[in-house]
């Protein structure tokens, strides 16, 4: 009976639903794994009474399997999908009702852990990346910018909208407007104040209301430019794929936590509204030491 029930299941699938052949595929296996489950945890052949039969226990125990056997919350929630349109199926050929299954609750994939670059490799883009222009006010602009980026956290959006007259006087730190126009404090590096300051000798028109980083006909510089000339240097240099303007500021937040800060301080040096996002970069930490003491450990 269940063979049957997937193979009219797949051409529902194709035929009414004009679903295409991959998701046709994909569905009849997650489908027919389902029902040789049903069978083996209800001890009964997965025909249309033991379907009606099922309980939201019932594919909650199928998806805990599925997470026993090692698949993610992604492909869960895709056999979650699958049984739901499956189900769907069912009550209009068959009568079955898949109420319970509106009481699961779809898994959640998990969000990639920010890929922070090693601290030689983040020296390398902020202090090297003028090597890759003959100009030197670009390789002035270009340095102070990946400084920026490395040694305040800023994304690559907070920096390129910064003005002249935004840089502090003296040792004040500098005023950031970040994600929904919320406002935070980041102090600056002295070597961060020297690379600005050597910038802006050079700055065709450092006005306070001019743009802090301009490009090459002196308007606001574009974050493409930025972006394809750090695809440019970190090809040339060797460096990994994910050396992008973002990945410094990841760098400035995963080097601070190791070196001992505290994630109270580093989310209000991120401007994180809530205290999890920047939880993350413990799990950075996590990893990273797991790596090295699997390399390490002689019965890893």
């Amino acid at each position: 009976m269940s063979d049957g029930l997937c193979s009219e299941f797949c051409a529902w699938l194709g035929g009414e639903r004009r679903a295409g052949a991959k998701t046709v595929e994909t569905y009849a296996r997650d489908v027919r794994a389902f029902l040789v489950f049903t069978g083996e945890h209800t001890g009964e052949a997965p025909g249309l009474a033991t379907l009606r039969g099922l309980q939201a226990a019932d594919f909650r125990a199928f998806l805990a399997q599925a997470a026993q056997a090692g698949d993610v919350n992604a492909t869960r929630a895709r056999k979650l999908s699958a049984l739901k349109t499956f189900f769907r199926f069912l009550k209009a050929r068959h009568g079955v009702d898949g109420t319970a299954l509106s009481l699961i609750t779809r898994p959640r994939p998990k969000r990639p852990l920010p890929r922070a670059l090693s601290p030689e490799d983040a020296k390398i883009v902020a202090y090297d990346i003028g090597e890759a222009s003959d100009t030197p006010a670009i390789q002035a602009r270009d340095t102070a910018l990946m400084t920026l980026l490395y040694g305040a956290g800023l994304r690559i959006s907070e920096a390129l909208q910064l003005n002249v007259g935004d840089l502090p006087a003296a040792d004040d730190a500098l005023r950031v407007t970040g994600k929904g126009n919320k406002q935070r404090i980041v102090p600056l590096l002295p070597l961060v104040r020297r690379v600005i300051a050597d910038w802006l000798k050079l700055h065709p028109n450092p006005g306070r209301g001019e743009p802090l980083f301009v490009g090459a006909r002196g308007g606001r510089l574009n974050a493409g430019v930025v972006q394809k000339a750090l695809r440019d240097f970190r090809r040339l240099n060797n460096l990994p794929e994910h050396a992008t303007p973002h990945a410094l500021r990841h760098s400035f937040a995963t080097h601070l936590l190791a070196a001992g800060a505290d994630l109270r301080s580093i989310q209000e040096l991120l401007g994180h509204a809530s205290l999890s996002t920047t939880q993350r970069y413990t799990d950075v930490e996590t990893s990273h030491l797991m790596e090295v003491w699997r390399r390490a450990h002689p019965r890893a």
